[in-house]
């Protein structure tokens, strides 16, 4: 299969290589650019760079080793010593031709940077903050002065300017202390890593590593720029830099996340994000250049925050990912194997040299990542773990080089080298971290806490990223955002309130407060009880001016996941909801969360604490409400109790298996519940009609909420069965229906 597919990679750039030459041919001894050949070689080497990268993946290998590999190929190190005039003629050597290429080769390394940025998990690194950045800055300093003392010591005739040895040693340092954090995510990734302790300090320190290393970029670039070590420029560098740093982390944070909701919400172009996110890379890049340090710093921070938006949909992410990973990252790599002449290193100094630097940069990196491991607290096999991953340089090296090299501080020669170092760590580290991360043991707490984070990542809360509320002037509409407010307050979600009120308006003030302050209001209980992340809340209120329909539709396309509704009157006549519910779910294709306050909610619809009672069956629909009663819950009190549907009861009623199942149902729940330190209580309820037995659990409890998990059914009308519809209408207590996003066909009557 392998030869296959090498076979099927050669033949595309076989082909376009001869096209290349017929096209050179005929344009003579003409020494203008040309369009056409520009987009044959990025043709060419997004086409062997992409197969290259496939057959790399196949192996074990990240895929930017094939993209490398493809411009090596490509260049005076193999097809250039095959054939020369025909890679001249492909790749010439005049100043204008490679200045076109080179142009997207620039906004390539912007573009890497941006989702380097965006693979940024700040979080991961706040969690195991203090341990990442003690192994960080021994894993850094090790090397760093490694390749810095070999840089003091390496012949006049490799550096470009002898008299700048200093500028060289630094960028030399900077080479092989910095790990490549996207390809050891990925490796970490691929062995189900990520999650494990050990893992997320691998991550976290290459996280670290790779910031501190773009920030010592930036300064070097602005010390090679003045030549000389000008300590005047340098502060201006460093405190520029800083500066940049502490407004980005502050002011700019938000400033990025309002423009990509306003570009989200307002803009109806194809795409309007995207542009509104390679905008901000550049103005941000451009900010750091006039600072005086190199623009990838600007670039990098934009990914970071860009990647922190909490509205930044999977499908503009993977939009924007997919545009880098298959255009610039093949055209960037493979620009950058080009201009690595690998031929040079028969010279037997050459090779020694190489070597040698090869061997400074394993032992530097692993050795100090080890030591700080050590010194962070942990033991030797997870040192070991943490060592191996450390040592991969990847891509990361290969742009540092690039820069080195396009700003004079880098010889040819020196670049090659660099270039082979980071070919030969990078495609060392793969088979070292699997074996070493295939020996760690898994304690029983860190066990315990992955069986939880996967159970709570396959649920519906954990998903969520922008709930819409829509309300009107009703007391349930203060209660629903109440209700909102607890929702998005458990992991800090932006949340948008519509008023869809008749007289929205001209709203009464004073009558009620404002849903806006309601649902902050919500959120900040949720913090004062440490269950969330509210102090991150962001609450906009718009009102709708057109159809209720209309202005639902508009809505939804936003990209809002769930729609918590709070309108004066919910049901109606028969078994019916409100036309103007049946409006709003018939616009809205998303899961449902529709308010039904009453009893005591309806005088205080912003209580202190809920006593929710929650039906559990075993459907996924269930287990929703499940979830959202445990988020409502709170400082308050939950009561689960086990019903069986109609489906389920002559299946399981009386049998030792069904009681089983059941009994696991509530334990999910329970466990659910106490990941939250809510206080739960649970029934089983066998031989009862569902809604008779959540009925009866109302009328002899305290209870002052339901929750119900239920499935939309296909009808003339929005329907979600007989049960919640028994239990809406003849409830004494608030209700709230938590619907799946799909109609499903209703079940057959019962015999």
């Amino acid at each position: 299969m392998p030869w296959r597919l090498l076979r099927t990679v050669g033949l595309v750039p076989a082909a376009l290589i001869l096209t290349t030459i017929a096209v050179a041919a005929e344009r003579g001894k003409s020494a203008g650019p040309s369009e056409s050949l520009l987009i044959l070689q990025i043709a060419l080497l997004m086409a062997l760079g992409r197969g290259l990268g496939e057959i790399m993946q196949r192996i074990g290998q990240p895929s930017v080793m094939g993209e490398l590999l493809a411009g090596i190929i490509l260049g005076p190190s193999l097809f250039g010593w095959i054939w020369p005039e025909a890679q001249a003629a492909i790749f010439p050597k005049t100043p204008e031709q490679k200045a076109m290429i080179d142009g997207i080769a620039q906004v390539g390394i912007l573009l890497l940077l941006l989702l380097t940025g965006m693979e940024t998990d700040l979080k991961l690194v706040r969690k195991v903050g203090k341990a990442a950045i003690a192994i960080s800055i021994a894993g850094i300093l090790v090397p760093f002065a490694c390749g810095f003392a070999l840089g003091e010591f390496l012949p006049d005739a490799l550096l470009p300017n002898p008299q700048e040895r200093l500028v060289a040693s630094l960028f030399m340092g900077t080479a092989l202390s910095i790990s490549s954090v996207k390809i050891v995510a990925v490796v970490v990734r691929e062995m189900n890593f990520m999650r494990r302790n050990v893992g997320q300090i691998i991550v976290a320190t290459a996280v670290i590593d790779d910031t501190i290393g773009w920030i010592i970029i930036a300064v070097i670039f602005s010390l090679a720029s003045h030549g000389t070590l000008d300590i005047a420029s340098v502060a201006k560098a460093v405190l520029g830099t800083l500066a940049f740093l502490a407004i980005s982390f502050t002011i700019g944070r938000r400033l990025v996340f309002q423009l990509i909701r306003w570009a989200n919400d307002n803009l109806v172009s194809a795409a309007p994000v995207i542009t509104v996110i390679l905008v901000l890379m550049g103005v941000m890049a451009l900010i750091t250049h006039l600072i005086g340090v190199h623009t990838v710093l600007g670039a990098f921070v934009a990914g970071i925050l860009v990647g922190e938006s909490p509205i930044l949909t999977r499908q503009i992410d993977e939009r924007l990912r997919g545009l880098i990973s298959s255009f610039f990252m093949p055209v960037f790599f493979g620009l950058a194997g080009l201009s690595a002449d690998l031929p040079v290193l028969r010279d037997p100094s050459l090779l020694m040299l190489t070597g040698l630097l090869v061997v400074i940069a394993s032992v530097g990196k692993f050795g100090g990542a080890f030591v700080g491991g050590t010194l962070g607290g942990l033991n030797a096999r997870e040192s070991l773990a943490l060592a191996s991953g450390m040592n991969a340089r990847g891509s990361t090296e290969v742009i540092i080089a690039t820069i080195g090299l396009s700003i004079g501080v880098l010889s040819q020669n020196l670049f090659t080298m660099i270039v082979t170092m980071a070919i030969v760590t990078t495609m060392a580290m793969p088979p070292m971290l699997r074996a070493a991360l295939a020996r760690l043991p898994m304690n029983e707490e860190e066990k315990e806490r992955l069986e939880r984070e996967e159970f709570e990542k396959r649920g519906f809360i954990a998903n969520l990223e922008r709930p819409l509320l829509a309300v009107d002037e009703s007391p349930n509409a203060t209660f629903a955002a109440h209700v909102a407010g607890l929702i998005a307050g458990m992991r800090g979600l932006p949340i948008t309130v519509l008023h869809i009120g008749k007289h929205a308006e001209e709203q009464e003030k004073g009558r009620h407060e404002s849903h806006e302050a309601v649902v902050k209001k919500a959120a900040e209980t949720v913090s004062a009880n440490g269950d969330g992340n509210a102090g991150s809340i962001d609450v906009v209120t718009r009102t709708g001016r057109a159809e209720l329909g209309e202005t639902i539709a508009d809505e939804a396309r936003k990209g809002f996941d769930l729609l918590v509704v709070g309108v004066a009157k919910v049901a109606a006549a028969k078994d019916r909801f409100d036309r103007k519910i049946e409006d709003i779910a018939a616009t809205f294709d998303g899961p449902l969360a529709i308010v039904a306050a009453k009893g005591k909610h309806l005088k205080q619809p912003m209580p202190d604490a809920l006593n929710i009672l929650v039906p559990v069956s075993g459907s996924a629909v269930s287990k929703r409400g499940a979830e959202i009663a445990v988020a409502l819950a709170g400082s308050g009190s939950l009561r689960v109790i086990y019903v069986a549907t109609t489906r389920d009861k002559g299946a399981q009623r009386g049998t030792s298996r069904g009681l089983s199942q059941e009994t696991g149902i509530l334990k999910d729940t329970s466990d659910l519940a106490a990941r939250y330190d809510v206080d739960i209580t649970t029934t089983l309820r066998l031989n009862r009609a569902p809604e008779a037995a959540i009925l009866r659990e109302i009328d002899t409890t305290d209870v002052d909420l339901v929750v119900m998990g239920v499935d939309r059914i296909q009808a003339d009308h929005l329907s979600f069965g007989g049960v919640a519809d028994a239990v809406l209408r003849q409830s004494k207590v608030s209700v709230l229906l938590v619907s799946s996003g799909e109609a499903r066909q209703a079940p057959p009557e019962k015999a």
